[in-house]
């Protein structure tokens, strides 16, 4: 385990952020891999209808990935605090949330699978397809919630290679089985999710095995895990912010996916295989966004806002500069990227344009998501809320709805809202990290600043103590 409150901070954040990144490139990997398979061995329906259930799934796990950020901040800032008795309370509490959360949405998502399909004017060609991949994803709920409860767990205790390790395992099991049976037993889209529930299912069946063996802070003990209601209520101030702001997000991308089936399949499939790629090139700031939130946490938990302000500047030098050059690479390559997934000429063009427009700005979503991050792991999970509700639904949505209909861009004008969102966003929570307001709101209260910390705990400073 990783103690974030000693040492460089720009090298603690990067060394901490590294592995995380290493293992998302596995994790796109793993779904570049499956919409390349349907893509290039299937067909354009098939592309488009693995794109049209992403949103839909995104929406499923939405409020568990909050609870699961609540436990990630509340691991963090007690193991910051060296308050292991709390460690394992708010693990066992974050293990039962997961398991009946898992339960329910499986049951949920395959009963909702075809009208949430409806309702996104999903076309008939993609229909069949896009529903039997939900309904063979959702059945597998717990599997996918098991393993990304581990990670959290693990990231909370700065432990991001052993997640790592786990997901590269998956992502080679995943490929493996892709070609299997979509290849070579010609199940289409169902073999596609198939591979993928069997894959999150070993990962989370290792992910267990290991914690029981390495770590007893945080073993997987049925016999004596306990309910703790108030670390499950602070779980829930903490993520249920960031549970309605993620199902805000899976909302938005859903009447994203709307506005695009409007525009027929080959419009789905281009902006489906884009997205993939867009995923990708936003991968750095998403894992420094991460990594700055549990290195705000522990030094939070430990009394220094000093170390956060600094970890702050370095992670936003560090994602702007990755940024810069993942568009470059996006704008420039982007016609070339898309031949992987599909040879359609018309579904290429539309996947490249996409790349263009919304490659040229990704400082803005690096900038948005860093000052997010910092936020979670102070515990002031709210503002990333209202962040998003203003980006996505003030400014991205009806913008994407103004260009592409009554201005007659088409999906030129959902493209361009994006940057659009990003822009309201970045400028939103750099205001917001500026007042200093967030500095309030740690969870466990620190034995005070170092020497050389500056003001005294720096929780109890002023908004504009060290801003």
């Amino acid at each position: 385990m990783k103690d974030l409150t000693q040492g460089n901070e720009t090298k603690v954040i990067i060394a901490f952020a590294l592995p995380m990144l290493i293992g998302n490139v596995f994790q796109q990997f793993y779904n570049m891999v499956d919409s390349a398979v349907v893509g290039n061995f299937v067909g354009t329906q098939a592309l488009a209808a693995v794109g049209t259930a992403g949103p839909i799934l995104f929406l499923m796990v939405a409020l568990v990935m909050g609870a699961t950020m609540g436990t990630t901040v509340l691991v963090a800032q007690y193991y910051g605090a060296r308050d292991f008795a709390k460690v394992r309370a708010a693990v066992d509490t974050g293990y039962i949330i997961l398991f009946w959360s898992g339960l329910a949405m499986s049951i949920v998502g395959v009963l909702a699978a075809d009208p949430i399909l409806r309702l996104l004017n999903t076309p008939a060609d993609v229909f069949a397809d896009a529903s039997t991949y939900l309904r063979i994803i959702f059945s597998g709920m717990l599997a996918l919630f098991g393993y990304n409860g581990i990670s959290a767990i693990l990231r909370g205790l700065g432990d991001s290679k052993t997640p790592l390790y786990l997901l590269i395992a998956a992502s080679l099991l995943n490929v493996v089985l892709d070609l299997l049976f979509v290849v070579v037993f010609h199940w289409g889209v169902a073999g596609v999710a198939w591979a993928t529930l069997i894959s999150q299912g070993a990962s989370f069946v290792a992910g267990v095995l290991y914690l029981n063996a390495r770590n007893e802070h945080v073993r997987l003990d049925l016999k004596r895990l306990r309910f703790d209601r108030d670390l499950f209520q602070q779980s829930l101030r903490i993520g249920l912010p960031s549970g309605i702001q993620q199902t805000l997000v899976s909302l938005g991308m859903m009447a994203l996916t709307r506005i695009v089936n409007g525009f027929g399949t080959v419009a789905i499939a281009g902006y489906s295989a884009a997205l993939r790629l867009d995923a990708f090139a936003m991968m750095p700031a998403m894992n420094l966004s991460m990594a700055i939130s549990t290195f705000t946490g522990q030094n939070m938990g430990a009394g220094r806002t000093d170390r956060v302000r600094r970890g702050h500047l370095s992670a936003m030098a560090v994602g702007t500069g990755i940024s810069i050059a993942m568009g470059l690479l996006v704008v420039f390559l982007g016609t070339w990227m898309m031949r992987l997934f599909t040879q359609d000429t018309a579904v290429i063009t539309v996947g490249a344009r996409y790349l263009l427009i919304v490659g040229s700005t990704y400082v803005l979503f690096s900038t948005m998501f860093i000052n997010n991050g910092v936020m979670r792991g102070a515990g002031d999970s709210f503002i990333p809320m209202i962040n998003t509700i203003l980006a996505l639904w003030v400014v991205r949505i009806p913008a994407a709805i103004l260009f592409s209909g009554p201005l007659g861009m088409g999906t030129d004008g959902i493209w361009w809202s994006v940057p659009a969102g990003w822009l309201m966003g970045a400028v939103f929570s750099t205001w917001y990290y500026l007042g200093g307001r967030w500095k309030r709101k740690a969870v466990v209260r620190g034995p005070g600043a170092r020497p050389g910390a500056g003001p005294a705990a720096g929780l109890e400073a002023g908004p504009s103590a060290e801003a």
